[in-house]
This record gives C-alpha cells, sequence and structure tokens, in this order.
C-alpha cells in the first residue's frame, strides 16, 4: 500500500565566486561573490528540486539537470525548478509544502526572504504561505561561518492525486 504523503529532504552546497551573481530563491542579491557551479548555482532551488525528486522517488537533481549538457550552463535555476515541480506532477504527486534553511555568515536572508518566497512558490504552483524559507548562521565555524559559501538543506511534503 503507497501512502497519500510523501517527505523529501535535499541538501545543496556551493562555494563562492568572484564575478558571478548572487542568485538565491531567483532573487538577485546585491553582494561581492555569486556562487561556483554549473547553472547560476541557485543552491536554494537545487535543495528544494532535490526535496522534491526525493520525495516522488525520482532520483536527484543531477540525474535530471546534469551539469555535464551545455544546456544547463548558467540555467536560471528557478525554471529547473518549475520543471521540477512539473516532473512531480507528470508521477501524480502535488506539492503541499516546502521548507528550506539557508546556511550562511553573509548574506542576511531575511532581508530576501519574503520575495524568494514568491518566487518558489509561483515556480512549485503553490500558495506563498506553504512556502518557508529561513537563514542560519554557524556562529562563525565551519565552511559558511568563514564565508566561503552557502549551504541549503530543505524538505517537502507531497501528497498523491
Amino acid at each position: 500500500m503507497t501512502s497519500d504523503y510523501c517527505i523529501g529532504q535535499g541538501f545543496d552546497a556551493h562555494k563562492f565566486k568572484e564575478g558571478r551573481k548572487l542568485i538565491l530563491g531567483g532573487v538577485d542579491i546585491p553582494f561581492p561573490w555569486g556562487l561556483q557551479g554549473h547553472s547560476d548555482a541557485d543552491v536554494l532551488c537545487h535543495a528544494l528540486s532535490d526535496a522534491l525528486l526525493g520525495a516522488a522517488a525520482l532520483g536527484d537533481i543531477g540525474q535530471h539537470f546534469p551539469p555535464s549538457d551545455p544546456q544547463w550552463k548558467d540555467a536560471d535555476s528557478l525554471q529547473m525548478l518549475a520543471q521540477t515541480e512539473n516532473l512531480i506532477w507528470k508521477a501524480h504527486y502535488k506539492v503541499v509544502n516546502v521548507d528550506a534553511t539557508v546556511i550562511c555568515q553573509e548574506p542576511k536572508i531575511s532581508l530576501y526572504s519574503q520575495l524568494m518566497r514568491k518566487n518558489l512558490a509561483q515556480a512549485l504552483r503553490i500558495d506563498q504561505e506553504n512556502v518557508s524559507v529561513k537563514g542560519k548562521t554557524t556562529e562563525e565555524m565551519g565552511f559558511t561561518g568563514r564565508r566561503e559559501g552557502i549551504a541549503v538543506i530543505a524538505i517537502a511534503l507531497l501528497k498523491k492525486i
């Protein structure tokens, strides 16, 4: 017997790189460094995509959007998240809610979280009130505390349709 609800967890981390824009949750954040990656390196969208794919047992973001494929070079990760939602829909699931924790010393996520929530809700075709984005520091410990990059932990709940 299959459950009507499935939960998935996602994680991603990218290191900072000079000369790139910092995009988180589809928001272009003014910051001295962006994130290194094949796409636009939106670590928030990547972690959410993995949470969604995991909940539906559809693999991971690397299987669906491989960095070896040139079509994903500098791709908009918010669009990749929307395509992930479409894969979820085709597998007969609907996103119920998502929750993400952005782990970084800087920038301060609270300044941008409402716009991130709006962007993510649109990509996932759910109400903004079903999207949570919050920031946490590591009190200057580890790679995020040393301002070397950003990590995100995400959880998604799906309902079978």
